[in-house]
């Protein structure tokens, strides 16, 4: 079980004696490059703090700090794209804010989430590779489905795994507010045969990853969920897609989650600390396995 909460951020970078000293300065010439490339530093700036670090040592990060030259955000992203690991810088407002893992890779959640996605990397991705797709389902609004489901997706986007997140939910959708994607045309749609899959939509700042939103919210979310078309769809997003995230709605309102549940045939049960009812999260969990649904694991989310 996985709790999910704010924190201090780290940063992971190379210790010493890990790589030559040739070897470092090179590092130390790209950091350089990156941080000039994106706007942090002139090529003037970037010969200081060599000059300097060749008569103290450090590294060059470090330097350019106590130089007051760049930020400690700044150094972060730069990191990140030196290793193939990008994220949006703070103030994007391309998505949102509550995408946590989009801007801050290195904070407490994105560590419970890269620890929660090798759970399901283990626990289920890996030992059902024809069915590459997960239900995100709770009892009750207010648990953190949405965000769990969106954080998580960038968690497999960021791995190098294809993912397509999909709002299942079609009655209070969320995921295209969260990553500031059009919601005319969705899974409601596609799955009334009045749109195709070029509804799915990539997201620009997160390499990998794409979205299907839930469209415009229809009178009949668990007939529109109950056709052979949604069928149709996982097998077509399997073809595409190594990840398949699905958010889902509350269950206490509807069944629509089991519904969903029950295509996937497995499904992260999502909790929220002191609001979720453990005799109605047990009622909830027994009911998924009673439709031959793996309940892969649950998260209580305190975020």
């Amino acid at each position: 079980m996985n709790e999910l909460g704010n924190g201090p951020r780290s940063v992971m970078v190379p210790e010493p004696g890990m790589v030559s000293p040739a070897a470092a300065v090179a590092i130390d010439r790209r950091i350089g490059s990156l941080l000039v490339d994106g706007g942090y530093l002139t090529p003037a700036d970037v010969n200081r703090v060599l000059e300097q670090q060749s008569r103290e040592g450090g590294r060059f990060g470090q330097i350019a700090r106590r130089m007051g030259l760049i930020r400690r955000s700044e150094v972060e992203e730069s990191l990140a794209r030196q290793f193939d690991y990008p994220f949006l810088r703070d103030g994007d407002r391309s998505v949102s804010s509550r995408v946590v893992l989009a801007f801050r890779p290195a904070s407490r959640v994105g560590e419970a989430m890269r620890a929660l996605r090798s759970q399901l990397m283990l626990r289920w991705f890996s030992r059902v590779p024809t069915r590459p797709a997960l239900a995100i389902t709770g009892v009750g609004r207010g648990e953190g489905r949405s965000f769990v489901t969106a954080n998580l997706a960038v968690a497999f986007a960021q791995m190098g795994q294809r993912t397509v997140l999909v709002d299942a939910d079609l009655r209070n959708p969320m995921q295209h507010a969260l990553f500031r994607v059009q919601r005319r045309r969705g899974l409601a749609a596609i799955l009334a045969e009045r749109a195709g899959y070029d509804a799915i939509t990539d997201i620009p700042g997160v390499p990998g990853l794409s979205v299907l939103p839930a469209g415009v919210v229809p009178p009949n979310p668990q007939e529109l969920l109950a056709r052979p078309s949604f069928d149709a769809l996982l097998a077509e997003l399997a073809s595409r897609y190594a990840i398949i995230l699905l958010d889902t709605s509350a269950a206490a309102e509807s069944a629509d989650s089991q519904w969903v549940a029950q295509r996937t045939r497995g499904a992260l049960v999502v909790a929220r600390r002191d609001r979720t009812p453990i005799d109605r999260l047990v009622d909830f969990d027994a009911s998924l396995r009673q439709v031959d649904v793996q309940v892969v694991g649950s998260i209580y989310n305190d975020h």
